[in-house]
């Protein structure tokens, strides 16, 4: 899904504009953006939260060359899912497998 399949199911299900539900997803993620960037959490109940990560300063190769490059510290966003999305995903995920006609290790013995 890209944002603009994510504006078109809000909008559907919102009864609002396109133009409006751009205006609410945009001004969402952009507020999930401002926070990060003044060094907040942003925590959503039931689905995850946000932080800010910082990245040490390392010593890596270059995979091109193998010389050895110097990696500057950094802040990296991280995502952890919330409880109620992690259980969502795993239904999904056994609902789609028990439609299988054939699992792995059955493909395997066939072989």
């Amino acid at each position: 899904m890209i944002k603009t399949d994510l504006i078109t199911r809000v909008a559907l299900r919102t009864k609002l504009t396109q133009k409006q539900t751009t205006l609410v997803v945009n001004t969402f993620l952009s507020s999930i953006t401002d926070s990060l960037s003044e060094g907040n959490e942003v925590e959503i109940r039931g689905f995850g939260s946000f932080r800010i990560r910082q990245r040490d300063s390392r010593v890596g190769l270059n995979p091109k060359t193998g010389r050895k490059v110097f990696i500057p510290a950094k802040k990296a966003p991280f995502f952890r899912p919330g409880k109620s999305l992690k259980i969502a995903v795993n239904k999904t995920m056994e609902i789609n497998h028990s439609n299988r006609l054939f699992t792995l290790q059955d493909l395997t013995q066939i072989v």
